[in-house]
């Protein structure tokens, strides 16, 4: 049975993008992107929405030989939309328009290799929902983004209990926390 990681970069204010700022913030450094290119997690399928895909395929075509897009040009992704149309022109892409959260259940059960999003808010916020996500991760940027800030990730999620399984800091700045999450009914009980 495949895991699935909900995987979000983020300022430290919860926000996904900010007007102005370049990507990562311009706070990545040498360990992080190493990090990136090198951590061993490549043989995965992504999965995202339709507006992640827009945006992703988007710098795809245009950076074609971008270093940092070729892994994910490469990789197998599963992309969930009522609004595309078959054949998806990004390499490797596969369209899914029934319910998302009844196909990664059945991906789950018959995928060999672990399921990971990127970004696609509304997609992770709909499997975190469902419980069908086993893994939780965020790479928190040292910034503050309350003026600029675009895309406030955690906005309409349901509560979660968060097991802390993993951190990491990188170039003494950036933190990575991966976690196991757990769908509440709601805020625990003081007699709980």
């Amino acid at each position: 049975m495949s895991d699935l990681m909900v995987d979000f970069i983020i300022s430290l204010d919860g926000y996904a993008s900010a007007e102005g700022w370049p990507g990562f913030w311009g706070m990545e450094g040498p360990e992080y992107l190493a990090w990136l290119e090198d951590d061993g997690e490549h043989e995965y399928t992504t999965l995202m929405g339709a507006r992640t895909y827009r945006l992703m395929s988007g710098f795809a075509a245009d950076m074609p030989d971008d270093p940092g897009l070729a892994p994910l040009t490469a990789m197998r992704k599963v992309v969930f939309s009522t609004t595309l149309e078959a054949p998806l022109a990004w390499a490797n892409s596969e369209l899914v328009d029934t319910d998302p959260v009844a196909a990664v259940r059945d991906m789950k059960t018959r995928e060999p290799g672990p399921l990971r999003t990127i970004g696609s808010l509304t997609l992770s916020r709909s499997l975190l929902r469902a419980g069908v996500v086993d893994r939780f991760r965020v790479v928190v940027f040292p910034v503050i983004t309350g003026a600029t800030g675009r895309e406030r990730i955690f906005d309409g999620y349901p509560d979660l209990a968060l097991d802390l399984v993993t951190s990491r800091t990188f170039d003494d700045r950036i933190q990575l926390l991966e976690y196991v999450p757990t769908v509440l009914d709601g805020p625990p009980r003081a007699d709980d």
